[in-house]
């Protein structure tokens, strides 16, 4: 008799652990493949302490084959569903095409940013969800320290060091909270025109920061920020980016380089292709996270609609704690379905949030119990240290290094601006020119990520193809090139940030379309909500 087929797609919190936990459960009878586009797990909750520079990449990554034993890792993006033939049809890096078919499916590919209907957000905005992104952001604050460091023009200097970030979520929040900390640290070493300094700015339509927590976390986060010289300006956003600064709802215009788009995130449009009952672009779920009318497909993540049954006619919001709760939950029921054990429903219980300030700074509520400063600091990172299913050791050597030397401030080139536009649905991946792309290309930019002859002063010209080494070799043509003015990660992360944020209004479910083969695509329209 053979083996029980099992295919999980995406590896983010539920996704891994979801594979962890069959792969334990399973003892090797069932055969479990893993579809994911990059063969690491990304712990998404320090990704702002990459982009400061407190962490290297690999810190953050976990790789799923070293530790995920008797896993099959399959390396693509999923594009197309089948319910009724029960397979999975995905595209491989390199743009070969597959066919993965499943007696259990697991949908756990997680949430893409959320785009608003914002004039030149999506031309000059770079989002804060994946791993080139992060190295992105911090080779691009780096650059314009240094060069508003060397300006004449003192209107250069001051847009230079103006950063924009839209989103007070978690990753909003921590983004300018450890930004202002890399910023000050640099301009130590490359002093600025008299009477001048890094000056930050954190957005939100929301009447406080953090508006998803209670209030003492708000507080604690909203003083800390202002104590650092971060500008909060809540009732506050963008109502157009420029090519020389962005617009705000109240009418200043305010001259930038930078905009990071941190305002929130959606359901991966994957699901939204099944014709399955969706709430807000999530799938509907039983309490067992199984699909109605498809007893073998499970759903889980951001993916997932999935209710509380602790407040009943409401469901989980999407964050990563929930995220890594639903995966256990999943592979228990996946299991129960086999017939090893039995399901249950899933339930949580709150344990607190955890945000992190930077330096010795945070806020946390641990089992509902207040705490700010050096105590609030040391909960947390035992938290994600706790949390991590690997590279422990490393990120608090990382910490310890972190806490008794200087920061290293340097450009590695790794990531160029048109590589990590903010309408992309895999964040993680760097995209890379002549490659297989499966979403349309955005055409030719201007303004602060764009080719113009302020690309020649900040060394991205779109002219020049970047250097060998660079990922992707030569751009495409309608690649957008240069730098952006730039966040949102709002949601999160900041969803997947631990209590991330929850998603906001999406679009009304749609007709329920049969069964059948559907395609992923990235042409869905973003939601218009604000």
């Amino acid at each position: 008799m053979s083996r029980p087929r099992i295919v999980i797609v995406g590896a983010g919190f539920a996704g891994y652990r979801t594979a962890r936990e069959l792969s334990r459960m399973s003892r090797g009878k069932a055969d479990i493949t893993l579809l994911n586009p990059t063969d690491y797990f990304l712990y998404l909750p320090l990704l702002p302490q990459v982009a400061a520079g407190i962490l290297e990449p690999r810190r953050v990554t976990v790789s799923l084959s070293g530790t995920l034993p008797r896993v099959r890792l399959v390396l693509g993006e999923a594009d197309g569903i089948d319910l009724d033939g029960q397979t999975v049809h995905y595209t491989d890096p390199e743009g070969g095409e597959g066919t993965l078919p499943y007696d259990r499916l697991v949908l756990a590919v997680g949430s893409v940013n959320k785009l608003l209907p914002i004039p030149g957000v999506a031309e000059h905005a770079h989002g804060f969800r994946g791993l080139p992104e992060a190295l992105y952001l911090r080779d691009h604050v780096t650059r314009q320290v240094e060069l508003a460091a060397a300006a004449d023009d003192p209107k250069s200097c001051a847009a230079r060091c103006t950063f924009v970030v839209v989103g007070a979520g978690y990753t909003g929040t921590e983004v300018a909270a450890h930004g202002q900390l890399y910023t000050d640290a640099q301009v130590r070493k490359h002093p600025l025109r008299e009477g001048m300094r890094p000056r930050w700015l954190l957005l939100d339509v929301a009447p406080r920061v953090l508006p998803e927590l209670d209030e003492h976390l708000s507080r604690t986060a909203d003083r800390t920020l202002r104590e650092r010289g971060v500008e909060v300006r809540m009732g506050t956003s963008v109502k157009e980016a420029t090519p020389n600064g962005v617009l705000l709802t109240d009418g200043e215009f305010v001259e930038t380089r930078t905009l990071v788009w941190c305002v929130g995130v959606r359901p991966d449009p994957l699901v939204e292709g099944t014709g399955q009952p969706l709430e807000r672009g999530r799938l509907i779920v039983d309490p067992y996270l199984q699909l109605p009318g498809h007893p073998e497909v499970f759903a889980c993540g951001d993916a997932a609609a999935v209710p509380d049954l602790n407040n009943p006619g409401t469901y989980t919001p999407m964050t990563a704690q929930h995220a890594w709760r639903h995966g256990k939950a999943v592979a228990r029921n996946v299991a129960a379905s086999l017939g090893v054990g039995d399901k249950r429903p899933y339930r949580h219980k709150d344990l607190g949030f955890v945000v992190d300030l930077g330096g010795a700074k945070a806020a946390a509520n641990p089992l509902g119990i207040p705490l700010s400063g050096p105590a609030a600091g040391a909960v947390t990172r035992g938290y994600h240290l706790a949390a991590m299913p690997g590279n422990r050791v490393r990120v608090a050597a990382d910490w310890l290094l972190d806490s008794v030397l200087p920061r290293q401030a340097v450009q590695l080139g790794l990531v160029r601006s048109w590589s990590v536009p903010l309408d992309t649905a895999s964040p993680e991946l760097a995209r890379v020119p002549g490659g297989p792309e499966r979403r349309q290309e955005a055409g030719a930019r201007s303004g602060p990520g764009a080719a113009t002859a302020r690309d020649t002063q900040s060394g991205e010209r779109a002219s020049e193809p970047p250097a060998k080494n660079q990922p992707g070799g030569e751009p495409a043509k309608k690649q957008p090139g240069g730098e952006p003015a730039k966040q949102q990660p709002g949601g999160e992360p900041a969803k997947n940030q631990p209590g991330g944020e929850p998603a906001g209004p999406g679009p009304a479910d749609e007709p329920h379309k049969a069964p059948g083969p559907v395609r992923r695509t990235d042409e869905t329209p973003a939601e218009g909500d604000s």
